[in-house]
C-alpha cells in the first residue's frame, strides 16, 4: 500500500451494535403501530407470540405458568422482543463492512412476521402485507442511516516502507455529520421515535372502535327489574357478608379474575360481528349483536372457575350474567341426532367443547352479553361469551365467541385437550379461607372471624366446616344463598388461644359430597384438597 492508498473506514463494533439494536426497535415499534392502525390487527411481536402459544409444547406452557404465573403472556411478549433485539444487534455488527447482511436479516425477520400475522385469527394476508412492509422499511431505513453516521471520518494510511502494523490513523472533523456526536444524536432520535410509536400503538389499542362501540351500548337492564337485585342487596348487608377481609358476594368487573390465551385482547366491533350456529343442525343460523341484545332475558349469578386454580387460589369469581339461553338458540337451529358435543370458537381462534347433554340438564347455560349489569368488558369477552355453570372455563367459557358448532365428542377436541387436560371439565367442590391470611398475627383471647367462600356451581353448598389444629370440625355460619350456581360466603367466629395454629376448611355440597383431603394439582382435571392456613396468636 502507498501513501496515497486508503482503506474504507468501518464503524466500531459498539456503534454497529447500537445501530442494529435501534434498527430492530424501529422495525418492531412501527410494525406494532401499523398493526394498531389496521383495525386494529396484531403487529409482528404479538402475532409471533400468538404462534408460540398455539404451537408450543406442553412442557413449555407449563414452565411459563410455573415461573411467571398470570404474567406468562407479558413475559412471552417481552422474551420475543428481547430475542428480536439481540438478533438485531448481531445484524448490525455483521453489517459493519456491507449493509447487505442487515438488509437480508431484517427481511428474513419480516418474513417470519408476515407469516405469523397472515395465519393469526385476528390478522390475515390483507393486514400482514402492509404491516410487515412498514416494519421492514422502517428497520432498513434506520439501519442504513445509522450505519452511515456510525462510520468515523478516518483515513488509514500505510507507510511507504515498513510493517503495515505501523499504519497511521487520522480523523478529520471536516464533516460533523460523521462525528460521534452526529451518530448519537441520530441514535437518540431513532430511539425516541421507536418509543413514541410504541406508545402510540398502545394508546390506539386502548381506545379502539370496540371501546367506542361498547360505550354506545344501551343495555336493557333485567337485573334492576328483578327480585335478584333486592336479594343481592339484602345478602350484602348480613353479618357474614360484612366480615372484614371476606371476598364480596358479587365480584366487581375490574376485580374479576382474568385468564385466557389472548396476547392481544380481541377488538370486536359488534356492528361487524355475528354469532353463527353450524354443524350438525337442521338450519345453520346467525345472530347479530342487536338480536342477542334484544333477547337477553336470562339473568343469573354464576360462579366461574379456571381449571388452573390451585387449592385456595384466586382464579374464581362470582358475577351476575345476562344473556340469551343457549338451548333457546340451539332449538332454533335444530340439533340433529348424534350431535354429542357443543363446540365453540373465539374470534382469535381459541376453541373448546362440552357434551350436548350438559346444556339440557337444567343448569344455567347462556350466550352472555352483560356482566354485573353492564355490557361485557372487552377483557371479559365483549360483545358476547358463553357462560355454563358447573364447568371449568377451558371446556365452556369461550370469550369473544364467534361460532357454535354441533359435532361429536370423537370428532372435535378443544384447544386444551391435546395439551393433556381432561376432555370433561366439571368444577370440583371447593372452599377457601379469605381471612385471616397465613402468617397474620392475631390477639390471643380476642374473637377472630375465620371467613371465606365456597362453591359447587350447579349443585350448591350445603355445609362448611372448619378445623383448628387437631380439634373437632366446627360448622361455620353460611351467608345468604343466591342459588345453586353462585358461591356462598361463610364465617366461623373463633376465640383465639395463644400459640401457633393450623386452620383448615372443607365444604359439603348439596349432593352430600364432602371435599377430599387428598391433594392433587390442577392438571389434568382440577385441584383437590383442603385449604389451610397458619396463624399465631400472642
Amino acid at each position: 500500500m502507498t501513501a496515497a492508498e486508503t482503506e474504507r473506514p468501518v464503524p466500531s463494533t459498539f456503534r454497529a451494535g447500537v445501530a442494529g439494536l435501534l434498527a430492530g426497535a424501529a422495525a418492531l415499534s412501527i410494525g406494532e403501530l401499523a398493526g394498531a392502525l389496521a383495525a386494529p390487527r396484531p403487529g409482528p411481536v404479538v402475532a409471533v407470540a400468538n404462534r408460540v402459544i398455539d404451537n408450543a409444547p406442553t412442557w413449555f406452557v407449563d414452565f411459563g405458568k410455573a415461573v411467571f404465573g398470570l404474567a406468562d403472556k407479558p413475559a412471552l411478549v417481552l422474551g420475543t422482543i428481547i430475542v428480536s433485539l439481540a438478533a438485531a444487534i448481531g445484524l448490525g455488527v455483521a453489517s459493519r463492512r456491507r449493509l447487505l447482511p442487515g438488509v437480508v436479516g431484517i427481511g428474513a425477520f419480516g418474513l417470519i412476521g408476515l407469516l405469523a400475522i397472515a395465519t393469526d385469527a385476528q390478522g390475515g394476508w390483507g393486514a400482514a402485507i402492509p404491516v410487515t412492509a412498514a416494519a421492514v422499511i422502517a428497520g432498513i431505513a434506520a439501519l442504513a442511516a445509522l450505519m452511515r453516521r456510525a462510520v468515523p471520518q478516518a483515513t488509514v494510511t500505510a507507510p511507504e516502507h515498513g510493517d503495515a502494523d505501523e499504519a497511521v490513523v487520522t480523523e478529520s472533523p471536516t464533516d460533523p455529520a460523521l462525528t460521534r456526536r452526529g451518530f448519537f444524536n441520530l441514535a437518540g432520535a431513532v430511539g425516541a421515535s421507536a418509543a413514541i410509536a410504541t406508545a402510540g400503538a398502545n394508546v390506539i389499542r386502548a381506545r379502539s372502535s370496540a371501546t367506542d362501540a361498547r360505550d354506545a351500548v344501551r343495555l336493557d337492564s333485567r337485573l334492576a327489574e328483578s327480585e335478584l337485585s333486592a336479594q343481592i342487596s339484602a345478602a350484602g348487608t348480613t353479618d357474614v357478608a360484612s366480615t372484614p377481609g371476606i371476598t364480596p358476594l358479587i365480584v366487581p368487573n375490574d376485580q374479576f379474575y382474568l385468564i385466557d390465551t389472548a396476547v392481544l385482547t380481541p377488538q370486536v366491533n359488534p356492528a361487524n360481528w355475528e354469532l353463527r350456529i353450524k354443524g350438525m343442525v337442521d338450519n345453520e343460523i346467525s345472530y347479530s349483536y342487536q338480536e342477542l341484545l334484544d333477547r337477553a332475558t336470562m339473568v343469573e349469578p354464576v360462579t366461574l372457575s379456571c381449571v388452573s386454580n390451585e387449592v385456595g387460589g384466586q382464579l374464581v369469581g362470582n358475577a351476575v350474567w345476562q344473556g340469551v339461553p343457549l338451548t333457546e338458540l340451539l332449538e332454533e337451529a335444530g340439533i340433529r341426532p348424534g350431535a354429542t358435543q357443543i363446540a365453540s370458537r373465539s374470534v382469535d381462534g381459541w376453541s373448546c367443547g362440552f357434551p350436548t347433554e350438559v346444556a339440557y340438564d337444567g343448569r344455567t347455560s347462556m350466550v352472555a352479553i352483560a356482566m354485573n349489569d353492564e355490557p361485557l368488558p372487552l377483557r371479559h369477552g365483549f360483545p358476547a361469551r358463553l357462560v355454563v355453570s358447573g364447568l371449568y372455563g377451558y371446556v365452556s367459557a369461550t370469550k369473544w365467541v364467534s361460532e357454535i358448532e354441533l359435532t361429536t365428542l370423537e370428532d372435535f377436541d378443544g384447544y386444551w385437550i391435546p395439551r393433556g387436560w381432561s376432555k370433561l371439565g366439571p368444577v370440583k367442590t371447593q372452599s377457601r379461607i379469605d381471612t385471616p391470611r397465613t402468617g397474620t398475627p392475631v390477639t390471643a383471647g380476642a374473637e377472630v372471624p375465620i371467613a371465606g367462600v365456597a362453591w359447587a356451581p350447579h349443585i350448591g353448598i350445603e355445609r362448611i366446616e372448619v378445623q383448628i389444629d387437631d380439634d373437632e370440625w366446627q360448622e361455620a355460619e353460611l351467608g345468604e344463598s343466591l342459588g345453586t350456581n353462585a358461591w356462598r360466603q361463610w364465617v366461623l367466629r373463633w376465640t383465639a388461644t395463644e400459640g401457633r395454629h393450623l386452620i383448615r376448611v372443607r365444604a359439603t355440597d348439596a349432593s352430600g359430597y364432602t371435599q377430599t383431603s387428598e391433594l392433587a394439582p390442577p392438571a389434568p382435571s382440577g385441584a383437590t384438597g383442603w385449604h389451610q392456613i397458619t396463624v399465631t396468636a400472642a
